[in-house]
């Protein structure tokens, strides 16, 4: 059963433009590239998909001549599918596995503009290190996340609740029996998270114990890949730091609590082969006291968020009976579950064109510390956003913030319902993508 997505309207449009490059779908592993993909090739009378890593023979087409001309006419042959213009849809899936063939792209777009060509890899962004200039202004990509809260409530076909949710606004609060439904639904995301195979199996069976057996698979999934990060760091080492991040998650990372027997440039090393697999975020401070956020950013200050929500809860361990029976369901604090939802949120609903990354703001001063949880531009305007578990809370921070930056307004994301408060504007936990795509 196909689960529609997001980003299944932007695949359709870039089939459609003329003017298309070939595209490089971007995300960590099995978060639903190749399925999204295959999807798409319902629409085309020819589909061929090739796996570099599972079919090594396909290798040696692309180790001399990278004519697109040439090779289409080999790999026609080779699998005896059809390669017609604007009516077969090729897929490179895996393609990391094969250098030469993320180098023939370019040779496609300058050649055979004409041709639909998808490419696609779980540990693309290692290749992709190793050829930095390979399609400058030739190749297009789009970037690829688990499942949104807003893909979740799709997902389970609550398309009317969606479309209410995204109408609401701070100056427009939902009916109390909505906002409450919406809640219902935040605690199962929270708990299963976005995974696909996660979402569906949830979809079809409703049962939580079976999502978390599927969230153990792929936890041992994504830890055997390790092993294929090219880097000389050992895979114990790797798997400890991506642990520490989990346990870290809220508060600034600390280097020397992440491994017991690593040197700090070891434990840097598996931070960013971590976050070029997309299983972690950077959350990075900044002073904002302008624009670009990064201008002012301290990579030397640095939050990491794990990249999603069901995976953290199940290597934290967190008691999923608590989260689901509790009816403000405060145990959403412990591990910073809520501030991880809403970093998360974020990156997935900007548009799949942008890479965005994500700042916060702190200030550390004798007797006088205080942290604002993110940062977001509207415009020109800079936008503190404080995150509540509960419906209350002190917001000493994001007063301190608004008054020291001289900025007009804050946003605080809680369990409340929509609202506006003097200098504060209220949006659900569940909304963080009213938030984004609201004109404030």
């Amino acid at each position: 059963m196909y689960l529609k997505r997001d980003i299944d309207l932007e695949l359709s449009l870039w089939s459609k433009d003329t003017s298309r490059k070939p595209l490089l779908l971007r995300g960590a592993r099995q978060v639903g590239k190749s399925t999204a993909i295959r999807a798409l090739a319902a629409n085309f009378e020819h589909y061929l998909e090739i796996n570099f890593e599972e079919q090594k023979q396909v290798h040696q087409l692309f180790a001399g001549n990278l004519s697109p001309e040439a090779l289409c006419e080999n790999l026609s042959v080779l699998y005896n599918i059809p390669i017609i213009p604007e009516k077969t849809l090729i897929f490179f899936d895996e393609i990391q596995a094969c250098i030469p063939a993320i180098s023939s792209l370019r040779f496609f777009y300058e050649k055979m503009p004409e041709l639909h060509l998808i490419a696609a890899g779980s540990l693309l962004e290692f290749a992709l290190e190793e050829l930095p200039s390979f399609g400058v202004g030739r190749i297009r990509s789009m970037f690829l996340y688990p499942f949104s809260f807003d893909e979740f409530l799709l997902a389970n076909k609550e398309e009317l609740l969606l479309n209410a949710k995204r109408k609401a606004s701070p100056d427009n609060p939902l009916p109390e029996p909505l906002h409450n439904k919406l809640l219902e639904y935040l605690k199962r995301f929270l708990i299963i998270g976005g995974m696909p195979e996660v979402v569906s199996n949830y979809v079809q069976g409703k049962n939580m114990n079976d999502c978390q057996r599927v969230l153990d698979d792929l936890i041992i999934s994504l830890k055997a890949d390790f092993s294929k990060y090219k880097q000389n760091v050992p895979v114990s080492r790797i798997s400890e730091v991506f642990e520490s991040v989990v346990e870290q998650v809220g508060g600034k990372f600390v280097y020397a609590k992440a491994a017991t027997e690593a040197n700090l440039k070891q434990i840097k090393v598996a931070i960013d082969l971590l976050v070029m697999a997309g299983l972690t975020y950077p959350v990075v401070h900044t002073s904002a006291n302008g624009i670009p956020l990064g201008a002012e950013s301290d990579h030397k200050k640095r939050k990491m968020l794990i990249f999603d929500t069901g995976i953290f809860q199940r290597l934290l361990g967190l008691n999923i009976a608590e989260v689901l029976l509790s009816d403000r369901f405060s145990m959403i604090n412990k591990g910073s579950l809520a501030e991880l939802f809403v970093g998360l949120e974020l990156l997935k609903s900007v548009s799949c064109y942008e890479h965005q990354s994500l700042y916060y703001w702190q200030r550390e001063a004798l007797n006088s510390n205080a942290e604002v949880d993110y940062l977001i531009l509207k415009g020109q305007t800079i936008i503190p956003v404080e995150v509540k578990a509960g419906t209350k809370g002190s917001m000493q921070s994001l007063f301190l913030f608004l008054k020291e930056k001289n900025r007009p307004f804050g946003i605080r994301l809680s369990l409340e319902n929509f609202a506006v408060y003097d200098q504060i504007r209220v949006f659900p936990l569940y909304a963080v993508s009213n938030l984004v795509q609201s004109n404030l």
